[in-house]
């Protein structure tokens, strides 16, 4: 999005005419207002086809339509969306997409349909690896709302770039296009998002994201589906209701490690994709180490991590934020003990990272998420109404109580 100067003058001959603003044809051109700025006000990182254990189940589709149901942090007038054929074989069709503000289930609210065209084209094909930008559409995008993004998938496609643990449900259709569709037919659910990466809107000019990168802890994992309760979320709540103009993104993935590749990129390799080149990424939050420490112990014992090697690794993705300007913050890796891959070895280590996060003076700040969950008795574990049962996990009060840990007056520093 491109800007020009208004001089003094126009302004002021514009107030003399009584005009509160500026006249739709000096507001606003093609690609938007020239007061406002593209900021990604939802994400989800794209994962491989072929993942680790129950979750590799990964359906094709043949001629059928997918809604997916996404939950916006901050609105805007204007939205363009992401679609990623990241891990595909072979080049994806995409036969006719479509937004709306999503009503209830597959419905979406009446008068909110919206095309969604590429280059002016109603249809696009994304080649093995790419990704492709829509074409900016005029809809009010309310904060923290949903949106239904539809897309047509004609003949067959392979399997799907998709992120797997959406906590969302979202719908697949029988045979047919069916975009246009107020309420479509449903074939089944499912708990993932299929191809779609980001939900741009249209926001005031000094409007900018937050992305969280993480593991299972920031995708959800656990937490009541279909409630937006994943604690970014929550955060993005806690910013609109403290009137602090902030998109959260969420750029957790199940089971991701810092060094390793097991379900997803490992965060070192994504990091430029899923956080970096963001729209409107102005900082950045860093929950990652347990996953690592866990498998290297009990599930990769062929890949074993030290805390040295762990606290590189964040020294790495400060310093790569920091060349592009970002503000970035630690996030404490919270208590483990009875996870089924704690072990004594691996809490040293989660104790040493977490005294680098607090003391190494390398972030910008820290968010003590340990402190937050965990059991004042018992320090090394979750206390029992934050824990979801599995003792890795928090549930939803879990959630609510990393959210709320988060000071606010990080992101009120100058950038």
């Amino acid at each position: 999005m491109r800007f020009r100067l208004v001089s003094t003058t126009c302004l002021l001959a514009l107030v003399t005419l009584g005009w509160a603003e500026a006249p739709p044809s000096l507001a606003a051109h093609k690609h938007g207002s020239w007061d406002q700025t593209w900021v990604a006000t939802w994400g989800a990182s794209p994962e491989p086809t072929s993942l680790l254990g129950p979750r590799t189940v990964n359906p094709s589709f043949t001629n059928q339509t997918l809604r997916l149901i996404v939950h916006t942090s901050i609105g805007g007038n204007q939205l363009r969306i992401r679609l990623s054929n990241a891990f595909g074989a072979d080049s994806l069709m995409v036969g006719a997409a479509h937004v709306a503000l999503r009503s209830d289930g597959a419905k979406i609210v009446e008068g909110s349909d919206r095309t969604l065209t590429f280059g002016g084209a109603a249809s696009t094909t994304i080649p093995p690896g790419a990704l492709v930008v829509s074409d900016s559409v005029k809809l009010y995008v309310p904060e923290l709302s949903d949106l239904a993004v539809t897309i047509y998938l004609p003949g067959t496609m392979g399997q799907a770039t998709w992120h797997v643990g959406a906590y969302a449900t979202n719908y697949v259709s029988p045979p047919g296009d069916f975009t246009g569709s107020a309420d479509m037919p449903v074939d089944h659910e499912a708990q993932s998002w299929y191809y779609l990466t980001e939900v741009e809107v249209a926001a005031p000019r000094r409007t900018v994201a937050l992305v969280t990168l993480g593991d299972s802890i920031t995708e959800g994992a656990r937490s009541t589906p279909d409630t937006n309760h994943r604690w970014p979320n929550l955060l993005a709540s806690r910013l609109i209701a403290s009137h602090i103009k902030l998109a959260v993104v969420d750029q957790g993935i199940g089971g991701n490690r810092l060094l390793h590749h097991i379900t997803g990129p490992n965060a070192l390799a994504r990091l430029d994709r899923d956080v970096l080149t963001q729209v409107g990424v102005a900082y950045v939050t860093v929950l990652l180490g347990i996953n690592d420490i866990g498998y290297s112990v009990r599930n990769q014992p062929t890949q074993p991590v030290t805390a040295d090697e762990l606290i590189a690794a964040h020294l790495q993705i400060i310093a790569r934020a920091h060349a592009r300007g970002l503000k970035i913050f630690g996030c404490t890796l919270t208590p483990f003990e009875d996870a089924p891959y704690f072990t004594p070895e691996g809490e040293a280590k989660r104790e040493a990272v977490n005294n680098f996060i607090r003391t190494g003076g390398s972030y910008d700040g820290v968010i003590d998420f340990d402190a937050a969950v965990r059991d004042p008795s018992h320090p090394n574990k979750l206390l029992p109404a934050n824990d979801s049962g599995d003792h890795l996990h928090p549930n939803d009060a879990g959630y609510q109580a990393m959210a709320n840990a988060v000071d606010l007056m990080l992101f009120k520093q100058p950038r």
